[in-house]
């Protein structure tokens, strides 16, 4: 079976910063489509919108933290298979096992190298497909 594409990817996360490095590194180096949330609430009204190929979700927000927006985004019948990948700095190995057993694909630790991230998604991507 063929790898599916990868163009299109939310990107959730809280920081203005962290939102403008990522876009870049996303749009401008690695060529995806990229669309920011800046809160779990905001990505449950984009997220079936954009109907992306992939989310990035940061698991430290208010309100509506990383694995309580992905539950959430389990219940969006347009987003059951939506791939999801957690970005953040809690990466100790119990932590990253919580994400995997939750369903994310994979998690990328912040601060991420803005140069190879788009690498790393399309690595993860690859092995997930692969």
């Amino acid at each position: 079976m063929p790898i599916p594409t990868l163009s299109r990817i939310l990107y959730v996360e809280d920081e203005p910063d962290i939102q403008a490095v990522a876009r870049l590194a996303l749009a401008a180096v690695g060529g995806f489509t990229v669309e920011v949330c800046s809160s779990g609430k905001e990505a449950l009204d984009v997220a079936p919108v954009f109907a992306p190929d992939l989310i990035l979700l940061d698991v430290m927000m208010p309100d509506l933290d990383g694995p309580s927006t992905f539950k959430a985004l389990r219940e969006v019948p347009q987003l059951v298979n939506t791939p999801v990948i957690f970005m953040t700095a809690k990466v100790q190995t119990h932590e990253v096992s919580q994400y995997k057993d939750l369903g994310a694909l994979d998690v990328i630790s912040k601060p991420f190298d803005p140069m190879t991230l788009s690498a790393t998604i399309n690595s993860i991507w690859a092995d997930y497909y692969g």
